[in-house]
């Protein structure tokens, strides 16, 4: 009989053992560990091309303000084009009557435009302050050109003894006699020259000259034929 119940006591704490060891597997199957949570958390996968172009199409861009657009025209006659902003520069193209183009820069003064030659890719400078010209826009919104190439000095000399003028300008030219060192910048051009001495000065050509950069043009015949030279310097 102790035996039996010996028995009977041994195989009821067996029993209990066993419940509890259940129903600690229950609740470590029901919870999952820190380890489980972490492999459910969805991986980030790198953005494709297409997710790229869809974001950098909503991001803003700042705006650009187109520089204002200016033009010179010429009308009621062609406009000579020099290779700086000034007379006494050479012509270097024209731009003829009714012919528009685009300005691209001005001078200090505002007095002349630089221009792009029409059906070129070169630059050059027109007067904007002529009848010749018409400047559409704002010329002082545009950049100030700084001159590093200035123009080189043309000169006229009159080796008569009679005073000359030359046509266009009334630029007058004093004769050797009355000035030895009768050197006149001229700009360049074409020029008409007349003997003023003469009774009727405007009937007698006595020359044309086409003046340039750098040259020295010598007039050496007077109205009346008298041919001379200028002195050797």
């Amino acid at each position: 009989m102790p035996k039996q119940k010996s028995l009977f006591i041994f195989l009821l704490i067996v029993f209990f053992t066993q419940a509890c060891n259940m129903q600690v597997t229950a609740d470590v199957t029901a919870t999952p560990t820190t380890q489980k949570i972490a492999s459910l958390t969805p991986t980030r996968m790198r953005p494709t091309p297409t997710e790229i172009i869809a974001t950098a199409t909503k991001t803003l861009l700042p705006s650009v303000t187109p520089a204002p657009q200016v033009t010179i025209s010429a009308v009621k006659g062609n406009l000579f084009i020099r290779r700086g902003p000034d007379m006494a520069y050479n012509p270097i193209g024209v731009l003829y009557k009714n012919t528009t183009t685009n300005v691209v820069a001005r001078d200090v003064l505002s007095k002349w435009a630089q221009i792009i030659i029409p059906n070129s890719t070169q630059t050059g400078w027109v007067s904007v302050l002529t009848q010749y010209s018409k400047v559409e826009g704002n010329l002082g919104t545009l950049p100030e050109f700084k001159i590093t190439d200035w123009p080189i000095a043309g000169y006229v000399r009159n080796c008569t003894n009679h005073q000359m003028l030359l046509i266009p300008g009334d630029i007058y030219v004093d004769s050797v006699l009355r000035d030895p060192e009768n050197l006149v910048w001229v700009y360049p051009g074409h020029y008409q020259v007349y003997d003023i001495n003469m009774p009727d000065p405007f009937e007698v050509e006595v020359a044309e000259i086409d003046m340039r950069e750098g040259l020295t043009i010598d007039i050496g015949e007077d109205g009346a034929g008298d041919h001379r030279k200028c002195p050797k310097k």
